[in-house]
């Protein structure tokens, strides 16, 4: 069984050894910030005219402008790759991420194989999701890869490797620098390395290695969830078209990401909380009360979710709830409010701080709970399939994956 995990054709700027150049190319996960946009309209000033990945994404805070937006993207995508991006064949790329804590976070950039990846819930291949998918997000995702030449990735996956035999030995082997620069608006700090073909190959073994059981998860999708499985269905969009020859190595067939181990020191998992809008406060508060008290005996034990408005804060207890995380249990409430409340609506918030902030506004409400362990989800995936979509993050917004590296994902011309 072959682990799916593969060198790539990595693009890197051809000012990579520039670190004021490189501050600028940089910027974050466009799935961060989506209620933030003063974050967004920061970036922008910084970046300025100068060549960033900034111009190379679609924040999902302007999701709603895609069709506006995405041809401007993919003209400078084609651009870029006229005379900014440098391909540097058969790669893989490790890097130590200083966070904000001073803590680093290890990882390895390389290519996952699409056909290794199922994100449907009871799926068994090697690569699974970890959180539900909410299908009807896919295809403007889909919509947008289709015309891009090139993938940035923000896409963490987790490796469950408790004797540290992966990622964690290539700091002690030679590398040829990539890059080294501070991160744009609080992201910390970058620094990376080529990894030889030697070191890959050992990669490769140790990999093969945590492959034990049948159906072993070997590889769950951490970060970007929806970005991989857009990835997998245009792929299986496009494959159709291709003969056989074309399936094997056409690039669409694999998608760009950073592998990380759950058991990395500095990999911190934080649940992602909700912020409800265009509510009354008190009313979804009544009838969060009366849901709760109408749930029947779940045998679960007793959890409480915090919630925070413009001038109070309490909180909720569900005495049987209907997950065993709170997280479930608070999401489930929220769907059917959200049927129930059109003019409603929710967003998925990282940080406490962020989400008091947030629910300041007359007509908002957050909700804040306990998160899950890191160590419990691979056998809670293993066991019961994908958790509750925006279940938790690794980390703060501002420490999340950074777009450095790219790929094409069209056959060069």
């Amino acid at each position: 069984m072959k682990n799916c995990f593969y060198p790539a054709d990595i693009l890197l700027p051809r000012f990579a050894s520039d670190a004021e150049k490189m501050r600028k190319w940089a910027c974050i996960a466009c799935d961060q910030y989506t209620s933030e946009p003063e974050y967004w309209i920061r970036a922008d000033k910084l970046v300025g005219d100068a060549p960033s990945a900034l111009r190379l994404i679609l924040p999902e805070l302007y999701l709603g402008e895609a069709a506006e937006r995405t041809p401007e993207i993919n003209r400078r995508m084609d651009e870029y790759l006229d005379g900014v991006l440098v391909e540097h064949k058969s790669s893989m790329i490790y890097l130590e991420r200083r966070l904000n804590s001073g803590k680093v976070r290890r990882g390895l950039v390389g290519a996952l194989d699409l056909e290794c990846y199922d994100y449907t819930r009871g799926a068994t291949s090697l690569i699974r999701a970890t959180e539900g998918t909410v299908l009807e997000r896919i295809p403007p995702r889909v919509a947008i890869r289709s015309g891009a030449s090139v993938e940035l990735p923000h896409i963490m996956i987790l490796i469950d490797d408790p004797d540290r035999s992966v990622i964690e030995p290539i700091a002690k082997s030679e590398l040829t620098p990539a890059y080294d620069f501070e991160l744009m608006l609080s992201g910390g700090h970058v620094k990376a390395g080529f990894v030889s073909a030697d070191e890959q190959a050992r990669i490769s073994e140790s990999l093969d290695r945590l492959m034990v059981g049948e159906n072993p998860l070997l590889f769950a999708v951490g970060d970007g969830n929806h970005s991989l499985a857009s990835a997998k269905a245009f792929w299986e969009q496009l494959k159709p078209s291709l003969s056989d020859d074309e399936k094997k190595s056409h690039p669409a067939r694999y998608a760009l990401c950073e592998i990380v181990n759950i058991h990395d020191d500095a990999l911190e998992f934080e649940p992602i909380y909700r912020v409800v809008f265009g509510a009354n406060p008190d009313e979804l508060i009544a009838e969060m009360n009366s849901y709760a008290a109408s749930l029947p005996e779940s045998g679960i034990a007793a959890q409480e979710i915090e919630y925070v408005t413009k001038d109070k804060s309490g909180k909720l207890v569900f005495t049987n709830p209907t997950s065993l995380l709170p997280v479930g249990t608070l999401q489930t409430f929220l769907d059917g409010y959200l049927k129930a409340h059109p003019e409603a609506s929710v967003d998925y918030i990282h940080g406490v701080d962020s989400t008091k902030k947030l629910a300041s506004d007359d007509k908002a409400i957050g909700f804040i709970f306990r998160g899950m362990e890191k160590s419990d989800l691979f056998p809670t995936v293993v066991r019961d399939g994908a958790l509750p979509r925006k279940t938790f993050s690794m980390g703060e917004a501002n420490d999340k994956r950074f777009y450095i590296e790219a790929r094409r994902i069209k056959p060069a011309k």
